[in-house]
């Protein structure tokens, strides 16, 4: 009986990994607004290693995907469960990612609903910040704390630029 479960977690697991790299949209050939918010939060803030805009592009149904980030050739990747949960209820991920060994950089991750400048929420951000040692901190849940109020200072002052959802999808300007 163990034996079957542990192969039915290899079997999730893998099947996870499949999806997530799974492409399920393809970007305009022209450079989208998002983009260049993603592309103005990069250049703004060194102390982040990378930001994403998640949702479902206009025109579709239930096809959640990252359409602009840091990582271009990840655009277009399904979403993971966490990153549709985020989007439809509205929730905040904090992540501290305390023992990824085969991550490449320490780093501490806010999963946020992304919002529009009338307060709707509308797709999901994520800000991957640069993490120093949890040991040389002193203190888990102030470091937390800390890194909660920079992603939603972060997503504040990002949505007063997001007009509407689709707008995010236009043309960059």
């Amino acid at each position: 009986m163990k034996t079957l479960l542990k192969l039915v977690c290899l079997f999730a697991l893998g099947a996870a990994a499949l999806c997530a790299a799974e492409k399920n949209w393809t970007a305009p050939a022209h450079k989208i607004q998002a983009q260049v918010l993603s592309d103005q939060i990069m250049a703004a803030h060194p102390e982040l290693i990378s930001i994403t805009f998640h949702g479902v592009p206009p025109g579709l149904s239930k096809v959640y995907t990252m359409f602009a980030g840091s990582f271009p050739d990840r655009i277009g990747n399904a979403d993971d469960p966490d990153d549709v949960m985020i989007i439809e209820l509205g929730i905040t991920i904090l992540d501290p990612r305390w023992h990824r060994l085969k991550d490449p950089a320490k780093k501490f991750v806010m999963m946020m609903p992304l919002r529009d400048a009338s307060g709707e929420n509308c797709g999901l951000l994520v800000a991957a910040y640069k993490n120093p040692d949890f040991a040389s901190s002193g203190s888990n849940a102030k470091l937390e704390a800390e890194f909660f109020a920079k992603g939603t200072k972060l997503r504040d002052e990002l949505q007063k630029q997001i007009p509407s959802y689709a707008g995010l999808f236009e043309a960059a300007k």
